[in-house]
């Protein structure tokens, strides 16, 4: 099944992470070919990509989802063996 929405998050090591695309249909698969491409991991949860689409490119995650993006950075750091002392 193709997505229907993508969402990809900048974070810096430093600040919130920030929404850096957003898409649906096609563009959303574009975004996730150029993840693949680019070796970052990705992480299917279509409610979270609901809330995060609902933001504007460059805007920072909402407070009340730092736990929960901070896990998936962490995992996807753990699975690409670096630490955030690495970037």
């Amino acid at each position: 099944m193709k997505p229907q929405k993508a969402v990809a998050l900048h974070y810096d090591g430093e600040n919130a992470p920030v929404v850096s695309a957003t898409g649906q249909q096609e563009v959303a698969e574009q975004i996730i070919a150029i993840a693949r491409e680019h070796g970052i991991p990705l992480y299917e949860n279509p409610e979270l990509v609901g809330v995060l689409a609902t933001l504007e490119l460059g805007d920072a995650i909402p407070e009340s989802l730092y736990l929960t993006i901070a896990e998936i950075i962490s995992f996807a750091y753990y699975i690409k063996g670096k630490t955030p002392d690495d970037c």
